[in-house]
């Protein structure tokens, strides 16, 4: 039966993060040579989010919205990368298109650590209260 091993969290957290980095690069070599592989375009953008490479991130999200103009979920998530950009007015543009094109989960909205810079915004209250109004 095999051992169980402990490791101490700062030694997890390198590990956890050499993975995510090992993923992101295996996903863009793969754009390299597919770069219309949205499927690996959207999953990099939520790695280097995580990564908190924003900028790459926000890049990644907006290649997606240009490819997936219709879908609401890619611009729900290009707000959130917009956000954490610090482009707040941009992200609220974006995060009420992607509810004009059919994003319909309030509670997600309002639990989205990546939109937490916007929730004291009235405008960012108004449109919560659309979404639930609508659900």
């Amino acid at each position: 039966m095999p051992q169980e091993i402990t490791i101490d969290q700062p030694l997890a957290a390198r590990l956890e993060r050499l993975g995510l980095e090992f993923q992101a690069g295996f996903l863009g070599a793969e754009l390299v040579r597919h770069p219309e592989n949205l499927e690996a375009l959207s999953d990099l953008a939520h790695l280097l989010t995580l990564l908190g490479r924003h900028a790459e991130g926000l890049e990644a999200d907006e290649r997606l919205a240009k490819a997936l103009p219709d879908n609401p979920l890619v611009h729900f998530n290009h707000a959130c990368s917009l956000c954490l950009s610090g482009r707040l007015l941009e992200a609220l543009d974006t995060l009420e298109h992607s509810i004009e094109l059919g994003y319909d989960d309030p509670d997600h909205m309002a639990e989205d650590e990546d939109l937490l810079p916007l929730r004291g915004e009235p405008r960012f209250q108004r449109l919560l209260h659309k979404l639930q109004a609508q659900a």
